[in-house]
Protein backbone atom coordinates (compact mmCIF):
# COMPACT_ATOMS: atom_id res chain seq x y z
CA UNK A 1 0.00 0.00 0.00
CA UNK A 2 0.79 3.74 -0.41
CA UNK A 3 2.59 5.78 2.32
CA UNK A 4 0.42 8.09 1.55
CA UNK A 5 -2.30 5.82 3.92
CA UNK A 6 -0.33 7.28 6.50
CA UNK A 7 -0.50 10.65 5.89
CA UNK A 8 -3.59 12.66 4.57
CA UNK A 9 -5.37 10.03 2.19
CA UNK A 10 -9.18 9.92 2.67
CA UNK A 11 -11.69 7.35 1.64
CA UNK A 12 -15.20 8.25 1.05
CA UNK A 13 -17.87 5.93 1.82
CA UNK A 14 -21.73 6.49 0.15
CA UNK A 15 -24.01 5.36 2.70
CA UNK A 16 -23.34 5.06 5.99
CA UNK A 17 -25.13 1.52 7.18
CA UNK A 18 -24.16 -1.59 8.89
CA UNK A 19 -21.55 -2.71 5.60
CA UNK A 20 -19.59 0.56 6.20
CA UNK A 21 -19.92 0.17 9.89
CA UNK A 22 -17.55 -2.76 9.22
CA UNK A 23 -15.49 -1.33 6.13
CA UNK A 24 -14.43 1.52 8.55
CA UNK A 25 -13.54 -1.22 11.18
CA UNK A 26 -11.35 -2.99 8.80
CA UNK A 27 -9.96 0.42 7.62
CA UNK A 28 -8.90 1.53 10.96
CA UNK A 29 -6.18 -1.54 10.90
CA UNK A 30 -4.99 0.34 8.10
CA UNK A 31 -4.73 3.77 9.13
CA UNK A 32 -7.31 4.93 6.49
CA UNK A 33 -9.44 8.06 7.57
CA UNK A 34 -13.30 7.59 5.94
CA UNK A 35 -15.34 10.03 5.65
CA UNK A 36 -19.03 8.92 5.18
CA UNK A 37 -22.10 10.40 3.61
CA UNK A 38 -25.74 9.24 4.67
CA UNK A 39 -28.87 11.14 5.34
CA UNK A 40 -29.79 9.73 8.73
CA UNK A 41 -28.23 11.76 11.24
CA UNK A 42 -27.66 8.11 13.48
CA UNK A 43 -26.08 6.24 10.70
CA UNK A 44 -24.47 2.88 12.36
CA UNK A 45 -21.02 4.88 10.97
CA UNK A 46 -21.54 8.49 12.58
CA UNK A 47 -19.87 7.61 15.64
CA UNK A 48 -17.12 5.80 13.99
CA UNK A 49 -16.25 7.78 10.48
CA UNK A 50 -13.27 10.61 10.60
CA UNK A 51 -15.98 13.02 9.10
CA UNK A 52 -19.57 12.46 8.66
CA UNK A 53 -21.73 14.15 6.25
CA UNK A 54 -25.76 14.02 6.53
CA UNK A 55 -27.23 14.34 3.26
CA UNK A 56 -29.41 12.73 0.74
CA UNK A 57 -27.42 10.03 -1.70
CA UNK A 58 -28.79 10.69 -4.81
CA UNK A 59 -28.50 14.04 -4.82
CA UNK A 60 -26.20 15.64 -7.59
CA UNK A 61 -24.73 18.39 -5.70
CA UNK A 62 -24.60 16.43 -1.87
CA UNK A 63 -22.52 13.60 -3.50
CA UNK A 64 -20.01 16.21 -5.91
CA UNK A 65 -19.41 18.15 -2.94
CA UNK A 66 -18.91 15.04 -0.67
CA UNK A 67 -16.69 13.58 -2.78
CA UNK A 68 -14.44 16.51 -4.38
CA UNK A 69 -12.73 15.90 -0.56
CA UNK A 70 -11.90 12.57 -1.34
CA UNK A 71 -9.05 11.09 -3.06
CA UNK A 72 -11.37 7.78 -3.38
CA UNK A 73 -14.63 7.37 -3.56
CA UNK A 74 -16.70 4.03 -2.89
CA UNK A 75 -20.20 2.50 -2.18
CA UNK A 76 -21.92 0.69 0.34
CA UNK A 77 -25.35 1.00 -1.36
CA UNK A 78 -26.32 1.09 -4.91
CA UNK A 79 -29.30 3.36 -4.63
CA UNK A 80 -26.35 6.67 -5.21
CA UNK A 81 -26.56 9.60 -7.89
CA UNK A 82 -23.94 8.01 -11.01
CA UNK A 83 -23.78 11.15 -13.02
CA UNK A 84 -22.32 12.87 -9.70
CA UNK A 85 -19.89 9.72 -9.38
CA UNK A 86 -19.20 10.17 -13.66
CA UNK A 87 -17.80 13.75 -12.76
CA UNK A 88 -15.76 13.21 -9.60
CA UNK A 89 -13.88 10.63 -12.10
CA UNK A 90 -13.76 13.01 -14.26
CA UNK A 91 -12.42 15.68 -12.19
CA UNK A 92 -9.80 13.01 -10.80
CA UNK A 93 -11.28 11.38 -7.91
CA UNK A 94 -10.88 7.63 -7.86
CA UNK A 95 -14.73 6.15 -8.23
CA UNK A 96 -14.58 2.17 -7.58
CA UNK A 97 -16.39 0.50 -8.18
CA UNK A 98 -17.03 2.29 -11.52
CA UNK A 99 -19.81 4.46 -11.76
CA UNK A 100 -21.15 2.66 -15.27
CA UNK A 101 -20.94 -0.40 -13.30
CA UNK A 102 -23.30 0.78 -10.81
CA UNK A 103 -25.96 1.86 -13.05
CA UNK A 104 -26.12 -1.31 -14.70
CA UNK A 105 -26.75 -3.03 -10.97
CA UNK A 106 -28.81 -0.37 -10.34
CA UNK A 107 -31.59 -1.91 -12.79
CA UNK A 108 -32.20 -5.16 -12.52
CA UNK A 109 -33.63 -5.17 -16.04
CA UNK A 110 -29.86 -3.87 -17.35
CA UNK A 111 -28.60 -6.24 -15.47
CA UNK A 112 -30.48 -9.43 -16.70
CA UNK A 113 -29.53 -8.46 -20.11
CA UNK A 114 -26.20 -8.12 -19.52
CA UNK A 115 -26.31 -11.83 -18.81
CA UNK A 116 -27.60 -12.79 -21.78
CA UNK A 117 -25.80 -10.86 -24.21
CA UNK A 118 -22.64 -11.95 -22.60
CA UNK A 119 -23.73 -15.59 -22.27
CA UNK A 120 -23.44 -15.61 -18.52
CA UNK A 121 -25.97 -18.48 -17.96
CA UNK A 122 -29.27 -17.24 -15.96
CA UNK A 123 -32.95 -17.72 -15.73
CA UNK A 124 -34.88 -17.60 -19.01
CA UNK A 125 -36.90 -13.42 -18.47
CA UNK A 126 -39.11 -11.48 -19.99
CA UNK A 127 -38.69 -7.37 -19.74
CA UNK A 128 -42.40 -6.21 -18.58
CA UNK A 129 -43.55 -2.41 -18.51
CA UNK A 130 -46.24 -2.58 -16.18
CA UNK A 131 -48.72 -4.85 -14.80
CA UNK A 132 -50.70 -5.51 -17.83
CA UNK A 133 -47.57 -6.70 -19.45
CA UNK A 134 -47.13 -9.11 -16.26
CA UNK A 135 -50.65 -9.75 -17.28
CA UNK A 136 -50.21 -10.95 -20.65
CA UNK A 137 -47.01 -13.15 -20.09
CA UNK A 138 -49.35 -15.76 -18.15
CA UNK A 139 -48.15 -18.19 -19.99
CA UNK A 140 -44.62 -17.89 -18.69
CA UNK A 141 -45.59 -18.86 -14.94
CA UNK A 142 -44.54 -19.81 -12.24
CA UNK A 143 -42.26 -17.03 -12.49
CA UNK A 144 -40.78 -14.10 -10.17
CA UNK A 145 -42.03 -10.74 -10.58
CA UNK A 146 -39.11 -8.21 -9.84
CA UNK A 147 -39.18 -4.28 -10.10
CA UNK A 148 -36.53 -2.87 -12.29
CA UNK A 149 -34.73 -0.38 -9.73
CA UNK A 150 -35.46 0.48 -6.10
CA UNK A 151 -35.58 -3.26 -4.83
CA UNK A 152 -33.60 -4.63 -2.13
CA UNK A 153 -33.90 -6.44 0.94
CA UNK A 154 -36.82 -8.38 -0.12
CA UNK A 155 -38.75 -5.76 -1.59
CA UNK A 156 -39.47 -5.19 -4.73
CA UNK A 157 -39.89 -9.14 -5.33
CA UNK A 158 -43.29 -11.38 -5.77
CA UNK A 159 -43.38 -14.84 -6.26
CA UNK A 160 -46.21 -15.55 -8.85
CA UNK A 161 -46.91 -18.84 -9.33
CA UNK A 162 -50.97 -18.66 -10.71
CA UNK A 163 -52.99 -16.90 -12.90
CA UNK A 164 -54.78 -15.65 -9.55
CA UNK A 165 -51.53 -14.24 -8.06
CA UNK A 166 -51.06 -11.67 -11.07
CA UNK A 167 -53.05 -9.62 -8.78
CA UNK A 168 -49.76 -8.94 -6.75
CA UNK A 169 -47.60 -7.63 -10.08
CA UNK A 170 -45.68 -4.39 -10.19
CA UNK A 171 -47.40 -1.79 -11.94
CA UNK A 172 -43.73 0.17 -12.93
CA UNK A 173 -40.61 -1.65 -15.50
CA UNK A 174 -39.73 -4.41 -13.98
CA UNK A 175 -39.37 -7.96 -15.50
CA UNK A 176 -40.55 -11.66 -15.28
CA UNK A 177 -38.22 -14.25 -14.54
CA UNK A 178 -39.14 -17.69 -14.68
CA UNK A 179 -39.30 -19.60 -11.67
CA UNK A 180 -36.46 -21.95 -11.11
CA UNK A 181 -36.23 -25.47 -9.42
CA UNK A 182 -33.18 -24.87 -7.72
CA UNK A 183 -31.48 -27.46 -5.26
CA UNK A 184 -30.01 -24.54 -3.41
CA UNK A 185 -28.98 -21.05 -3.31
CA UNK A 186 -25.45 -19.85 -3.24
CA UNK A 187 -23.09 -16.61 -2.98
CA UNK A 188 -19.35 -16.09 -4.29
CA UNK A 189 -17.70 -13.40 -3.35
CA UNK A 190 -15.08 -12.07 -5.68
CA UNK A 191 -12.61 -9.17 -6.30
CA UNK A 192 -11.02 -7.25 -8.66
CA UNK A 193 -7.80 -4.75 -8.42
CA UNK A 194 -6.58 -2.05 -11.27
CA UNK A 195 -4.53 -4.46 -11.95
CA UNK A 196 -6.75 -7.35 -12.70
CA UNK A 197 -6.04 -9.24 -10.08
CA UNK A 198 -8.95 -11.41 -8.83
CA UNK A 199 -9.76 -13.87 -6.02
CA UNK A 200 -12.71 -15.88 -5.13
CA UNK A 201 -14.01 -16.49 -1.74
CA UNK A 202 -15.46 -19.98 -1.18
CA UNK A 203 -18.72 -20.60 -1.62
CA UNK A 204 -21.36 -20.18 0.73
CA UNK A 205 -24.94 -21.40 0.77
CA UNK A 206 -27.94 -19.39 1.76
CA UNK A 207 -31.17 -20.29 4.05
CA UNK A 208 -34.31 -17.31 3.41
CA UNK A 209 -36.66 -16.85 5.38
CA UNK A 210 -39.79 -18.08 4.10
CA UNK A 211 -41.94 -15.43 3.24
CA UNK A 212 -39.67 -12.07 3.85
CA UNK A 213 -36.92 -13.23 1.24
CA UNK A 214 -34.23 -12.07 3.46
CA UNK A 215 -31.26 -14.63 4.66
CA UNK A 216 -32.12 -16.05 8.06
CA UNK A 217 -28.81 -17.98 7.95
CA UNK A 218 -25.43 -18.92 5.83
CA UNK A 219 -23.88 -22.17 5.93
CA UNK A 220 -19.84 -22.01 5.18
CA UNK A 221 -18.90 -24.25 3.30
CA UNK A 222 -21.98 -24.61 1.21
CA UNK A 223 -22.92 -28.45 1.04
CA UNK A 224 -22.30 -28.76 -2.74
CA UNK A 225 -19.73 -30.99 -4.89
CA UNK A 226 -16.23 -29.78 -5.54
CA UNK A 227 -17.99 -29.79 -9.05
CA UNK A 228 -19.98 -27.25 -8.99
CA UNK A 229 -18.06 -25.20 -6.44
CA UNK A 230 -15.81 -24.93 -9.38
CA UNK A 231 -18.19 -23.89 -11.78
CA UNK A 232 -19.88 -21.43 -9.47
CA UNK A 233 -16.59 -20.63 -8.73
CA UNK A 234 -15.17 -19.99 -12.18
CA UNK A 235 -18.25 -18.04 -13.10
CA UNK A 236 -18.36 -15.27 -10.76
CA UNK A 237 -14.96 -14.57 -11.50
CA UNK A 238 -16.27 -14.55 -15.41
CA UNK A 239 -18.57 -11.78 -14.64
CA UNK A 240 -16.51 -9.54 -12.38
CA UNK A 241 -13.98 -9.78 -15.57
CA UNK A 242 -16.81 -9.31 -17.90
CA UNK A 243 -17.55 -6.25 -15.83
CA UNK A 244 -14.43 -5.20 -15.34
CA UNK A 245 -15.34 -3.87 -12.16
CA UNK A 246 -12.50 -2.60 -9.45
CA UNK A 247 -14.42 -3.67 -6.39
CA UNK A 248 -16.33 -6.71 -4.38
CA UNK A 249 -18.88 -8.22 -6.40
CA UNK A 250 -20.96 -10.77 -4.18
CA UNK A 251 -22.82 -13.14 -7.05
CA UNK A 252 -25.96 -14.68 -5.82
CA UNK A 253 -26.23 -17.70 -7.88
CA UNK A 254 -28.83 -20.60 -7.46
CA UNK A 255 -27.60 -24.47 -8.21
CA UNK A 256 -29.71 -26.44 -10.10
CA UNK A 257 -31.55 -30.08 -9.24
CA UNK A 258 -29.15 -31.37 -12.42
CA UNK A 259 -25.80 -29.03 -10.98
CA UNK A 260 -26.02 -26.21 -13.10
CA UNK A 261 -25.58 -23.14 -11.67
CA UNK A 262 -27.23 -19.92 -12.78
CA UNK A 263 -26.73 -16.28 -11.96
CA UNK A 264 -29.44 -14.79 -9.96
CA UNK A 265 -28.36 -11.16 -8.76
CA UNK A 266 -25.11 -9.14 -8.23
CA UNK A 267 -24.13 -6.83 -5.67
CA UNK A 268 -21.06 -4.38 -6.51
CA UNK A 269 -19.83 -4.03 -2.49
CA UNK A 270 -19.15 -6.18 0.56
CA UNK A 271 -22.03 -8.12 1.26
CA UNK A 272 -25.00 -9.84 3.51
CA UNK A 273 -23.18 -13.34 2.43
CA UNK A 274 -19.62 -12.22 3.62
CA UNK A 275 -20.41 -11.72 7.39
CA UNK A 276 -18.56 -14.29 8.44
CA UNK A 277 -15.48 -14.22 6.49
CA UNK A 278 -14.32 -12.06 9.22
CA UNK A 279 -14.24 -14.43 11.71
CA UNK A 280 -13.82 -17.67 9.52
CA UNK A 281 -11.62 -16.95 6.67
CA UNK A 282 -7.64 -15.56 6.45
CA UNK A 283 -9.06 -12.44 4.88
CA UNK A 284 -12.32 -10.49 5.77
CA UNK A 285 -14.58 -9.46 2.82
CA UNK A 286 -14.01 -5.68 4.14
CA UNK A 287 -10.07 -6.34 3.99
CA UNK A 288 -10.33 -7.55 0.54
CA UNK A 289 -13.15 -4.96 -0.87
CA UNK A 290 -10.17 -2.17 0.84
CA UNK A 291 -7.16 -3.91 -0.91
CA UNK A 292 -8.95 -4.31 -4.34
CA UNK A 293 -9.99 -0.43 -4.51
CA UNK A 294 -7.00 0.71 -3.00
CA UNK A 295 -4.94 -1.39 -5.95
CA UNK A 296 -3.43 -3.15 -3.09
CA UNK A 297 -2.70 -7.08 -3.42
CA UNK A 298 -5.66 -9.09 -2.63
CA UNK A 299 -5.69 -11.02 0.49
CA UNK A 300 -6.32 -15.32 0.88
CA UNK A 301 -9.86 -15.94 0.47
CA UNK A 302 -9.25 -19.65 2.19
CA UNK A 303 -11.49 -20.78 5.05
CA UNK A 304 -9.80 -21.25 8.05
CA UNK A 305 -12.88 -23.27 10.09
CA UNK A 306 -16.07 -24.10 9.14
CA UNK A 307 -19.03 -21.31 10.41
CA UNK A 308 -22.95 -20.53 10.47
CA UNK A 309 -23.91 -16.78 10.42
CA UNK A 310 -27.34 -15.87 11.74
CA UNK A 311 -28.89 -12.65 10.87
CA UNK A 312 -30.40 -10.54 13.51
CA UNK A 313 -33.57 -9.29 12.91
CA UNK A 314 -36.06 -6.73 14.34
CA UNK A 315 -38.91 -8.78 15.86
CA UNK A 316 -42.05 -8.62 14.38
CA UNK A 317 -44.37 -6.58 15.89
CA UNK A 318 -41.81 -4.30 17.53
CA UNK A 319 -40.65 -0.44 16.80
CA UNK A 320 -39.29 1.47 18.49
CA UNK A 321 -36.20 2.27 20.63
CA UNK A 322 -34.24 -1.30 20.24
CA UNK A 323 -33.25 -3.62 23.02
CA UNK A 324 -31.55 -7.37 23.08
CA UNK A 325 -33.25 -9.93 24.80
CA UNK A 326 -30.69 -13.19 25.39
CA UNK A 327 -27.68 -11.54 24.73
CA UNK A 328 -26.06 -12.89 27.99
CA UNK A 329 -27.16 -16.72 26.95
CA UNK A 330 -25.35 -16.10 23.46
CA UNK A 331 -22.19 -14.39 24.88
CA UNK A 332 -21.76 -17.61 26.96
CA UNK A 333 -22.13 -19.97 23.93
CA UNK A 334 -18.29 -21.12 22.85
CA UNK A 335 -17.42 -20.08 19.40
CA UNK A 336 -20.06 -17.53 18.88
CA UNK A 337 -19.36 -13.56 17.81
CA UNK A 338 -21.81 -11.14 18.44
CA UNK A 339 -21.61 -7.81 15.36
CA UNK A 340 -24.41 -5.17 16.48
CA UNK A 341 -25.32 -2.41 13.65
CA UNK A 342 -25.38 0.36 16.35
CA UNK A 343 -29.26 1.33 14.70
CA UNK A 344 -31.16 2.96 17.70
CA UNK A 345 -33.99 2.09 16.24
CA UNK A 346 -35.92 -1.49 15.61
CA UNK A 347 -39.26 -2.41 13.66
CA UNK A 348 -39.89 -5.49 12.23
CA UNK A 349 -37.20 -7.23 9.62
CA UNK A 350 -34.92 -4.47 9.19
CA UNK A 351 -31.30 -5.96 10.01
CA UNK A 352 -30.08 -5.14 13.37
CA UNK A 353 -26.82 -7.14 13.78
CA UNK A 354 -25.43 -10.95 12.79
CA UNK A 355 -24.21 -13.62 14.91
CA UNK A 356 -21.29 -15.61 13.57
CA UNK A 357 -20.33 -19.48 15.11
CA UNK A 358 -17.46 -21.02 14.26
CA UNK A 359 -15.98 -24.52 15.27
CA UNK A 360 -15.08 -27.56 13.59
CA UNK A 361 -18.66 -30.04 13.69
CA UNK A 362 -20.47 -27.98 11.30
CA UNK A 363 -24.09 -30.35 12.15
CA UNK A 364 -23.54 -28.93 15.77
CA UNK A 365 -23.01 -25.40 14.38
CA UNK A 366 -26.11 -25.60 12.69
CA UNK A 367 -27.85 -26.90 16.10
CA UNK A 368 -26.47 -23.55 18.15
CA UNK A 369 -27.65 -21.54 15.58
CA UNK A 370 -30.69 -22.15 15.56
CA UNK A 371 -30.76 -21.85 19.72
CA UNK A 372 -29.39 -18.27 18.68
CA UNK A 373 -32.43 -17.36 16.28
CA UNK A 374 -34.43 -18.69 19.22
CA UNK A 375 -32.85 -16.91 21.73
CA UNK A 376 -31.62 -13.58 20.75
CA UNK A 377 -34.21 -10.98 20.08
CA UNK A 378 -34.33 -7.88 19.15
CA UNK A 379 -37.15 -6.24 20.77
CA UNK A 380 -38.55 -2.43 21.01
CA UNK A 381 -38.61 -1.11 24.46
Amino acid sequence: MSQAFYQNYRLGVVGGGQLGRMLIQSAIDYNIDISVLDPDPNAPCRSLASEFTQGKLTDFETLYEFGKRCDLVTIEIENVNTDALKKLRDEGVKVFPQPEIIELIQDKRIQKQFYADNDIPTADFILTEDATEVRENASFLPAVNKLGKEGYDGRGVQIIREEKDLEKAFDAPGLLEKLVDFDTEISVIVARNEKGETKAFPAVELSYHPEHNLVEFLFAPAKISAEVERKAEELALRVIDTLGMVGLLAVEMFVTKDGDVLVNEVAPRPHNSGHQTIEANVTSQYEQHLSAIVGAPLGDTKAITPSVMVNLLGEDGHQGLAKCEGLDSVMAMDGVKTHLYGKKITKPFRKMGHVTLIGSDTEALKSDARRVKETLKIVSE
